[in-house]
């Protein structure tokens, strides 16, 4: 799933790119290895993920740097980046509609913004064995290996409430972002969208 956002090609060779939510790095340094002239930069508001995604820089090949902030009011530049990215986090934000507009003012015009998470599958029999796995089993094994079920139980319900794969594409559009789509995979139970910032800004 990673490798299909990065085929998509959020940004040219050499270029600067920015990967939100970025956690201890699995995105930013997936990137890197597909093409190592880049320059990315991940923005957590976790510091101790962000500390062990330093540390994994140590040893990992391409230029990656490591920001603390809000994805909401990141501490960037008009025009700043040459693509973004975002994995397995946009339904974890507090407000999506800010979200989309905050990275598209970072963007510079011609950006392209990739983001790939779970969605609700279109397709009844993926989206009953989707249903089963995310919301009974995940859980379920949460509580037996991590000890509490509760703390497993958001992964489910950060779901809930995000926008069908159809309705997150058209909140792209509404923020600014031009070509807006998605890549539907897995029976329509993760999908990759995917838009523009348009040459006018």
């Amino acid at each position: 799933w990673r490798r299909r956002a990065s085929r998509l090609r959020a940004a040219p060779r050499g270029g600067r790119l920015l990967d939100c939510c970025c956690g201890t790095g699995d995105l930013v340094f997936g990137l890197l290895r597909n093409d190592p002239t880049l320059e990315v930069t991940g923005l957590d508001f976790c510091a101790p993920m962000l500390q062990r995604a330093q540390q994994r820089a140590q040893h990992a090949r391409g230029n990656a740097t490591f920001v603390e902030g809000d994805v909401m009011a990141m501490p960037f530049e008009n025009d700043a980046f040459d693509g973004a990215t975002m994995g397995f986090s946009l339904r974890n934000v507090v407000d999506v509609d800010a979200t989309l507009r905050e990275i598209l003012r970072v963007l510079r015009p011609g950006a392209r913004f990739v983001s790939l998470d779970v969605t609700k599958a279109p397709n009844r029999t993926y989206k009953r064995l989707f249903d089963l796995y995310f919301y009974r089993i995940v859980p379920l094994l949460g509580g037996i290996v991590g000890g509490s079920r509760a703390a497993y139980a958001y992964l489910p319900n950060s779901l809930t409430h995000h926008p069908n794969a159809p309705d997150l594409r058209d909140r792209f559009a509404r923020a600014g972002f031009t070509g807006a789509g998605y890549l539907p995979l897995m029976g329509g139970a993760i999908a990759v969208h995917y838009g523009t910032k348009g040459t006018n800004g």
